[in-house]
């Protein structure tokens, strides 16, 4: 959700209001057109411990406050954080800067920040990965230091620790019964994609973990049903492992069939490209079904049938999942998707795109759009959520990663955006474009005689009715549509459901999972009664055909 880039000019407000009016950079909360704004300067330092010059995005993040802790920002309170931007080149060790905190800053700069307490915090992005997963490996930063804002004397900060790959342990985590047994069924993938790698001219690889079910090596003329996961935005390839071996304590445990599961890393520098072919990120969905599922299928006893083949994912992912099972009807036998970004764009978190004059930031009354809740609270609005990420920087966030999956390429070879970041203006040519080849709603209902033979009963949608992002919304609008068709799908609205508990099932975090898999093996394996242990002992027919089935 971000691109600005500014070099310290003292432009007359004139020249600056046009500028934001155009949209070309965001305006900062200090521009009037009746004094010149105090700017405030902070002075940063690269410590003399490296020994190479660096490059990235600094960042400098304030709190209100008088604990020495950590700064970081807060997607779900946008407000309580203040952060000021500046991209730096081949910085040297031992090397001051001056960043003006009233350049790029968000909510607002920081001479107009109230007077009191803050600590203070300074962290290079070397990745310009920040909006997408935070501080990552590699990361500088500075201790926090104490600031009293309205006071002068503002604080030297000094870049002088790294920030480590990360061993902190999941909340979920494999019981240590099955913890050995889990990682010897989890195997990595690291596939170099030649479709990708032509499109960028530099090797691409694909990632993911293949987990194995219980009793894989020893049934060796078995083959299984496959199904293919991925995790929504700000997951990894390491998010990947860690839920993979959730999924195998579950089938270990018998809450779940016997399945192979593709746990497949979707992550980019340019945040998630959800397996779509795009012009901006390169064809992802080509190469999963005509690479990377074929390669697989070679390797594994995988069940090489359409009916053998599934989607799941949550989230982003799940918009993917519902993606690729519409895109490629053929190939695969069904889509359980969970809580899936916006797939009808007459919804897109709350906002009609293709309304006349349609403006992301402000509804016709004036009233913001907001863009998280809490149930009925709401906690941030787009327009904070789109400005905290454009400070941030280009790469990486939410926003801005629905760009780079959806829309054309811009004459500079980055993205045309969607919106004006300036004022929440959509741009029309560009939501036609979003129509045209990316809005899942629109490309069923108009494609329908062609897809029904291959689609009809395999969509599944699972959504809260209080989604955290407002998601159920483009959910309602699907069913609609899919109703209307007579698409026999499945859409689950659950109940005071959020973003983010949608799969609980009494104490069980994860209990949604049992359900969708025994839906998709009940597909696979359409004579095989299974049900979970708990419920009671479930036939041992042997899981998949002694011979392999013909694709």
């Amino acid at each position: 959700m971000r691109l600005c880039r500014r070099s310290r000019l003292f432009f007359s407000c004139a020249l600056f209001l046009a500028l934001i009016s155009s949209g070309a950079i965001l305006a900062p909360a200090q521009c009037t057109s009746s004094a010149t704004p105090q700017h405030l300067f902070f002075h940063v330092t690269l410590g003399p411990g490296y020994t190479h010059p660096v490059s990235g995005r600094l960042l400098v993040f304030a709190k209100p406050g008088d604990k020495l802790e950590d700064v970081n920002l807060n997607d779900f309170h946008p407000d309580q954080v203040s952060v000021a931007a500046k991209e730096i080149s081949f910085w040297n060790p031992g090397q001051s800067i001056d960043i003006d905190a009233d350049d790029i800053a968000f909510p607002k700069g920081f001479s107009h920040l109230k007077s009191g307490d803050y600590i203070v915090q300074a962290v290079l992005d070397v990745n310009h990965d920040y909006n997408y997963g935070g501080r990552t490996p590699g990361d500088l930063f500075s201790a926090p230091v104490e600031w009293m804002s309205g006071q002068g004397g503002e604080p030297k900060l000094v870049l002088s620790n790294t920030v480590k790959p990360s061993t902190a342990e999941p909340k979920l985590k494999v019981s240590p019964a099955l913890q050995s047994e889990a990682e010897a069924a989890t195997e990595p993938i690291d596939f170099l994609s030649s479709d990708l790698t032509k499109f960028w001219g530099r090797p691409i690889h694909m990632r993911a973990w293949v987990v194995l079910p219980p009793h894989y090596k020893s049934h060796r003329k078995d083959r299984y049903p496959t199904v293919y996961w991925t995790h929504g935005f700000g997951g990894n390839l390491r998010y990947a492992h860690f839920f993979g071996e959730m999924i195998y304590q579950r089938m270990a445990e018998e809450k779940m069939p016997p399945m192979i599961w593709v746990m497949l890393d979707e992550s980019s520098p340019t945040g998630t490209h959800e397996f779509a072919d795009s012009v901006n990120n390169g064809p992802w969905g080509a190469a999963l079904t005509t690479e990377l599922i074929p390669h697989l299928e070679h390797i594994y006893r995988m069940d090489a049938r359409s009916s053998g083949r599934f989607l799941q994912g949550h989230s982003s992912g799940g918009w993917a999942s519902l993606w690729l099972q519409v895109t490629y009807p053929k190939i695969f036998g069904g889509t359980w998707s969970t809580s899936p970004d916006p797939s009808d764009f007459h919804d897109f978190t709350g906002v009609d795109l293709y309304a006349p004059h349609a403006n992301v930031y402000h509804r016709t009354d004036g009233t913001p759009y907001p863009l998280i809740r809490d149930h009925g609270k709401v906690l941030a609005t787009f327009e904070q959520f789109a400005k905290q990420e454009q400070v941030i920087g280009p790469y990486g966030g939410q926003i801005a990663s629905f760009e780079w999956v959806f829309s054309p390429r811009g004459p500079g070879g980055r993205p045309e955006q969607m919106f004006n970041r300036g004022n929440g203006d959509v741009d029309p040519k560009v939501v036609a474009y979003w129509r045209e080849h990316y809005d899942i709603a629109y490309r069923v209902q108009q494609n329908w005689s062609k897809l029904e033979p291959d689609l009809r009963g395999k969509i599944h949608i699972f959504v809260g009715t209080a989604d955290t992002f407002y998601l159920d919304g483009a959910a309602h609008k699907l069913d609609a549509v899919l109703t209307g068709l007579n698409a026999d799908a499945h859409i689950t609205f659950i109940p005071d459901r959020t973003h983010f508990d949608l799969y609980r099932v009494g104490d069980d975090r994860l209990g949604l999972f049992d359900q969708i898999a025994t839906e998709m093996y009940a597909v696979a394996r359409p004579h095989v009664h299974w049900t979970p242990a708990a419920a009671g002992a479930h036939e041992k027919t042997p899981a998949t055909p002694k011979t392999p089935p013909t694709p």
